[in-house]
């Protein structure tokens, strides 16, 4: 008879715990492959997603861009037509205060020495408010511009 034993072997306990270990370990490591191969996909969806909402972004934005300017060029080219009419205007207002004020000066001229720097006094006080006027709208004018500005400034910061 021979010694050797008909039944299989028994595996001894740290063999079966280390055959448990490495099969955690192949799933774990099957697993966390997948995972990494999820994400890099989904981190290319969402680059090329990114990639573009990028160029409708910079297609918007460029049409903003165009649409603020022909905005700002529009309100310029008011501005500068308020401007050029108000200017128009006080130079009318002034040449005929300066025109009734040299009628006034030659009818004075006539009369007596007296009468004659009275209306010296009422020449001159005519011309500074003709002046004054003419500064007042020309402030006018400025603070029109300056607001017309100060808008189109606002909706091209916006637009950014």
């Amino acid at each position: 008879m021979s010694n050797k034993a008909t039944k299989p072997e028994e595996k001894g306990f740290f063999e079966k715990v280390k055959e448990t270990i490495e099969e955690f370990w192949d799933s774990t490591k099957e697993k966390a492959e997948e995972l990494k191969d999820k994400a890099e996909d989904k981190i290319d969806a969402l680059k090329e997603k990114t990639a573009t909402e990028k160029a409708i972004v910079a297609k918007k934005t460029t049409a903003t861009k165009a649409a603020v300017a022909k905005k700002a060029d529009s309100v310029a080219t008011k501005v500068k037509t308020a401007a050029a009419d108000v200017k128009a205007k006080a130079d009318t207002k002034a040449k005929a205060v300066t025109a009734k004020a040299k009628d006034e000066a030659a009818t004075v001229k006539k009369a007596a020495t007296d009468v004659k720097a009275k209306a010296s006094t009422k020449a001159k006080e005519v011309t500074s408010a003709a002046k004054a006027k003419a500064t007042d709208v020309k402030k006018a004018a400025a603070t029109k511009t300056a607001k017309g500005a100060t808008t189109v400034k606002k909706k091209a910061n916006e637009a950014k």
